[in-house]
């Protein structure tokens, strides 16, 4: 009995080596990325401004003496996570990888390396599509308060900008993902194309609760999330459809049914 439960002992340490040598790979690559951006944290901020610069607003303020060096940081950050990716992604596939399949591997792989292309996709819609749009929106409440001769401005802080900026790109970045979420939960058997058109209408509801969450609290910035997940969701089950194989005849058959006599 000893010597079973050593021999099992070996492989799980040799896991946890190859987990724990994965991570510090990841670490490393954000850490470099990380203080790469730093260096150019300024540049990067300069283009998170540009929708607001187009959308009228010519000055941003910050009311804490520490809060336009932390926004450098988060900006930082937020640049080498997304500089990083490719290395992180591709460190947590070769400790995966080893334990599928060969069959998993192939049907698992296209997913995974259409994912960055999806994520950037999303966050391009939201950069030059939703973001002017609800800031055109949100910054029209400036002006004359009802002819009373007092006007309201904008003001809008560094920290609170950067908040809102990096809050739609990471939700449309990660909202263009849904596809490949039910491609593979289709994939994987958890659920079928016809419980997905089922569940059609009900995504809808979920859809605009999403937004809800995600976006600011106006009714703008959450159609302009919420539109673009139903219409995801219309495009995977095409998807789904058009990648389905066909379940071979003796497959089909019912378990009871005995296949006619030759």
């Amino acid at each position: 009995m000893i010597p079973d439960i050593d021999d099992s002992k070996a492989p799980l340490i040799d896991h946890l080596i190859e987990l724990r040598t994965r991570l510090l790979w990841s670490v490393l690559a954000i850490l470099v990325a990380f203080f790469l951006c730093f260096a150019f944290a300024k540049d990067i901020f300069a283009l998170l401004v540009r929708p607001l610069a187009a959308a009228g607003q010519d000055r941003v303020i910050f009311t804490q003496v520490f809060e336009a060096f932390f926004v450098q940081v988060r900006v930082a950050f937020f640049g080498a996570l997304m500089v990083s990716f490719p290395v992180v992604a591709t460190q947590m596939w070769r400790f995966v990888a080893p334990g599928l399949y060969r069959q998993e591997k192939a049907a698992l792989l296209p997913f995974l390396m259409v994912t960055p292309f999806l994520f950037t996709l999303g966050a391009c819609f939201a950069y030059f599509i939703a973001i002017p749009t609800a800031l055109r929106f949100l910054l029209g409440f400036q002006g004359d308060l009802g002819g009373s001769g007092v006007a309201q401005e904008a003001l809008p802080s560094v920290g609170a900008y950067l908040s809102f900026i990096m809050q739609f790109l990471f939700a449309f970045g990660v909202a263009f993902l849904l596809p490949v979420l039910l491609m593979l939960l289709n994939k994987a058997g958890i659920v079928t194309r016809e419980q997905l058109v089922g569940f059609r209408r009900y995504f809808i509801v979920v859809a605009f609760v999403i937004a809800a969450i995600f976006t600011p609290p106006d009714v703008v910035s959450q159609l302009l999330l919420a539109i673009p997940l139903v219409l995801l969701y219309e495009i995977s089950l095409i998807a789904i459809r058009l990648t389905d194989k066909p379940k071979p005849e003796a497959e089909a058959l019912p378990a009871t049914q005995e296949k006619p006599a030759e």
